[in-house]
């Protein structure tokens, strides 16, 4: 049974080799000219501005990954109603349950991003950056102590 995988295992480690020898040998024999062109972070032709250590709002990234979660769905859904034609007539309820129930977890994660605020796409840290702190007020002290007591 061993026997079976030794072509791959022959394989794996001539691509190894391979690789290696490809990356050694470019550190090895290529040119060594470094210039402070060539050592500058290159940004897509456009030379960078700033510290590259600078906060980035994640919303982007939650909104892709909610786009990936839920259009996953899609991706499970299509096929198998595709499929539900072909099934057999005692099977088809236990089957459309178990994807009712895939549909309703979905729907539950759905329901909680949207009442978490995921959806949004305003950032509310930004919103309270712009509005004015309130200003405190100036608490009023009574003239005398007799006018402090109240009889």
């Amino acid at each position: 049974m061993p026997s079976d995988y030794l072509p791959i295992l022959v394989l794996f480690l001539i691509a190894l080799v391979i690789a290696g020898v490809m990356v050694g040998g470019s550190w090895l024999f290529g040119p060594k000219r470094p210039t402070p062109a060539k050592e500058s972070p290159y940004e897509c032709g456009i030379t960078p501005v700033g510290s590259a250590r600078e906060r980035f709002p994640i919303h982007f990234y939650l909104t892709a990954m909610l786009f990936i979660i839920f259009d996953v769905e899609i991706a499970f859904l299509y096929p198998f109603f595709v499929a539900f034609r072909e099934l057999p007539a005692e099977v088809r309820p236990f089957v459309l349950g178990v994807v009712g129930f895939f549909t309703f977890l979905l729907v539950i994660g759905f329901v909680y991003e949207w009442k978490k605020g995921a959806l949004e796409w305003e950032d509310p840290v930004e919103h309270r950056r712009l509005e004015p702190a309130p200003q405190a007020q100036p608490a009023t002290e009574p003239v005398s102590a007799q006018e402090a007591t109240v009889p």
